[in-house]
């Protein structure tokens, strides 16, 4: 199979970044009331926009404060290699992302990958001075999520890609995971798959996503849980 007929669609926080970028913002400068959002996501009653969108409200800190943060957030040490290796086999690929798009391409471009597409929430000063706001332009109607990453998909097919590969972590990528045509997983995500019977591969970073990349592209690479069950295991 040709590899230009594959996009990558790849999560940010937890999957790129080794920490979450608005959690550790919040952590660090979130006034009271952060907490309490975060519950009710996790509990379904707010969906991921109106969580965030109330979070990034409830920041105090100013540009300086942001910027030092944000520079000092750690990536996988093997994602540049993933990116060079995927478009050295034309392989499109793209962040798709439910977190912050400033903080998103300045952690990118410490890292020489600025030109990478990102699809995220846009983060922009407020008022007063050191308040933020948060708007989502890749929402969807009927989405509760500030990014949609099934409308995502859907352009992807759009521009061109026969099929789609999403590298993810958790439950932003839920519901992508169930439209696209491959899923390398980590975390809850993994969860998510097997359960769904999603084709798949676990990961543990992007070394595994490079070791594997070329076999995907070459339909080499068989699904995890499609695997047969060693002689005396239980099924």
């Amino acid at each position: 199979m040709s590899p230009t007929r594959w996009t990558i669609l790849c999560d940010f926080d937890g999957t790129v970044s080794v920490e979450d970028v608005i959690d550790s913002l919040l952590d660090r400068y979130g006034r009271p009331g952060w907490e309490q959002l975060e519950e009710a996501w996790r509990a379904g009653q707010i969906g991921s926009r109106v969580c965030m969108s109330g979070q990034v409200g409830l920041l105090d800190m100013s540009q300086g404060d942001l910027d030092e943060h944000l520079d000092g957030i750690r990536i996988d040490h093997a994602f540049a290699h993933f990116v060079a290796e995927a478009r050295a086999l034309g392989v499109p690929i793209g962040i798709v992302s439910d977190g912050l798009d400033y903080a998103i391409e300045r952690i990118l471009r410490r890292h020489g990958l600025d030109g990478l597409p990102v699809a995220a929430n846009h983060l922009a000063p407020g008022v007063p001075p050191q308040r933020w706001q948060l708007s989502s332009p890749f929402q969807a109607a009927g989405c509760r999520s500030g990014t949609c990453k099934c409308a995502r998909v859907e352009q992807a097919r759009v521009d061109g890609a026969h099929r789609t590969l999403l590298i993810g972590d958790g439950a932003s990528d839920f519901c992508a995971a169930d439209r696209v045509d491959f899923v390398f997983a980590k975390h809850r995500l993994v969860e998510h798959c097997r359960a769904a019977g999603i084709p798949y591969v676990p990961i543990t970073g992007f070394e595994d996503a490079l070791e594997m990349l070329p076999a995907l592209l070459e339909g080499n690479l068989a699904s995890h849980h499609t695997l047969p069950v060693p002689a005396g295991a239980p099924a």
